[in-house]
């Protein structure tokens, strides 16, 4: 292992995240319209958390200066992935300490500040584009300062495109830039894109950076604010999910901005390499693409499926509002982005359950979605259909396509599997181990009734007829667990239960929200660029 590389190029990602801070500092003025007078914590919070961020990196570059010039290999690649990610995720904490942002407020009306492990949580949910968070209440601006609430949708921004590519993209490294995201970009995603290099890395921070400002503008001419159109804006097309707002886009009441955060949140699950080829030879290419004409099918079975069931469990007061609620949601939950504009943890188990699939499966390849992506399970489905036949046919040889490409099947095979059973092992692990932190007694609470924006009912018992005991307070924490696990592993958000669309996970252990924080960044990152790191012989020189 080279660690000089390691640790020049760590020292670099360091400070573009310092100087990405910066761009936080204007929203304390009042001049921008979003503060009455000059707001000094959030505006030296994050001033002091750049400079110490930017003096992290100098140290780091310094360690690694003799050794900047050397060859970038795999393994260092793969260490400059796995290490920045994390590295990013406790730097991008910091504006959150330093600024004294506060969880919410306690029965006294005194703000909670929020812990370590809480600024971690919420740092790792906006550079994995996931959009959990602790915060109960993001409009009060005693409680979050609006340059930090602009910092934690700007790391969705960061982390939308993949910290390491808009490094490459922004930075350049040279020789380096083909190895750095040819390690994190996963190999399945690499055989449908043209050569990684930083060319590439350009051309898709060109159209990334190009579907956020005709967002934002938009979202203007639909109404908003700059401040809440710009957080939108990095939350869709990064598809991460952080609001401005504690109801989330049900708190503007308004389709037009439903209708064009539900456009933008299918294009940025949509595969770049495909947008920029329809910049380049027409939007034709849109509907050839085998896994985005999947995404759209599955997209519209989905909302289907959700609609019927809530017209015969009676969940939406009429047809209308039923096709707005479920376009909108169901392309939030598979998109990863997590926007609401209902809670949906009131509808009928069924469309519940169709949320969780959904969950499961994702975007496109190459894009900020999160999931297992829809690529995966239309290869899944061939190999599964090939098996199926091999069983009576052995000797058949049949090849795997993909559109007109032939997938080479035993490379395919194994990364497939592996990663799928790589994901569900994750989840079970995951799983078990909330449900044996969690007490029974987060059951028992106010949380799993009505309210968000306040820490007051998070600890207020319920009344005695609401009490969930016995064997449905053990069913609801397996459900609420697992979904919570399910949302964070695959980048979506909100859950069910005690982490639903209105509630937040703030009332989490410790423990549960750094065994989440985990699972977003195995997803994220799908799983390897982590894992490696874990390994004594990854670490040795030769």
């Amino acid at each position: 292992m080279n660690f000089g590389v390691v640790f020049w190029l760590l020292g670099q990602i360091c400070w573009l995240l310092a100087g990405a801070m910066i761009f936080s500092l204007p929203w304390s003025f009042p001049l921008f319209g979003e503060v009455s007078t000059f707001d000094y914590r959030g505006f030296f919070g994050i001033l002091l958390a750049s400079l110490i961020t930017a003096g992290l990196g100098a140290f780091l570059a310094f360690l690694g200066q003799k050794q900047r010039d050397m060859p970038l290999y795999r393994k260092e690649a793969m260490a400059v992935v796995g290490l920045g990610w994390i590295l990013a995720s406790l730097v991008g904490a910091l504006p959150y300490l330093l600024s004294g942002t506060a969880l919410g407020r306690d029965p006294t009306g005194t703000p909670v500040p929020m812990t370590v492990i809480d600024a971690i949580f919420e740092s790792v949910s906006g550079f994995t584009d996931t959009g959990a968070s602790v915060l109960t209440d993001v409009e009060d601006h005693e409680l979050v300062p609006r340059s930090v609430l602009f910092w934690r949708s700007e790391t969705h921004f960061i982390g939308g495109l993949g910290i390491v590519v808009l490094f490459v993209a922004v930075l350049g490294v040279g020789s380096a830039s083909k190895a750095l995201m040819q390690s994190e970009i996963p190999a399945l995603v690499q055989t449908r894109t043209y050569a990684l290099s930083q060319h590439s890395a350009r051309a898709f921070g060109g159209i990334y950076v190009a579907l956020t400002i005709i967002l934002a503008l938009l979202l203007m001419l639909a109404g908003l604010r700059p401040f809440d159109a710009l957080c939108h804006a990095f939350g869709t097309v990064a598809t991460g999910g952080f609001s401005t707002r504690n109801g989330s886009i049900a708190a503007f009441q308004s389709w037009p901005i439903e209708l064009i955060i539900t456009v933008f949140m299918i294009l940025g699950s949509t595969n770049f390499v495909l947008l920029y080829h329809v910049v380049l030879f027409g939007p034709g290419r849109l509907l050839s693409d085998p896994e985005f004409r999947t995404y759209l099918a599955t997209i519209s079975l989905a909302v289907s499926a959700v609609i019927l069931a809530g017209v015969i469990y009676g969940d939406f007061p009429d047809l209308l509002t039923g096709l707005r609620q479920s376009l909108f949601q169901v392309t939030a939950i598979i998109s990863t982005t997590g926007f609401s504009v209902v809670d949906f943890d009131r509808w009928n188990g069924f469309s519940q359950g169709i949320l969780l699939t959904v969950m499961f499966i994702g975007g496109c390849a190459c894009s900020t979605s999160g999931s297992l992506k829809i690529i995966r399970h239309i290869l899944l489905s061939k190999i599964l259909s090939l098996e199926l036949e091999r069983t009576f046919r052995p000797n058949v040889v049949r090849h795997i396509r993909l559109g007109k490409r032939v997938i080479q099947e035993p490379e395919i095979r194994l990364q497939i599997l592996l990663y799928f059973a790589l994901i569900g092992m994750i989840f079970v692990i995951a799983w078990l181990a909330l449900m044996a932190v969690e007490p029974d007694s987060t059951w028992q609470t106010g949380q799993r009734v009505e309210s968000r924006g306040s820490l007051v009912m998070a600890h207020m018992p319920l009344a005695p007829e609401n009490l969930a005991t016995g064997s449905h307070s053990l069913k609801a924490k397996l459900i609420d667990c697992a979904s919570a696990v399910a949302t964070c592993v695959n980048g979506v958000g909100p859950g069910l239960g005690v982490v639903g669309p209105t509630k937040n996970y703030s009332h989490l252990q410790p423990a549960s929200k750094l065994i989440l924080a985990v699972t977003m960044l195995l997803g994220r990152l799908e799983v390897f660029p982590i894992l490696v790191l874990l390994s004594p012989r990854f670490w040795r020189r030769l």
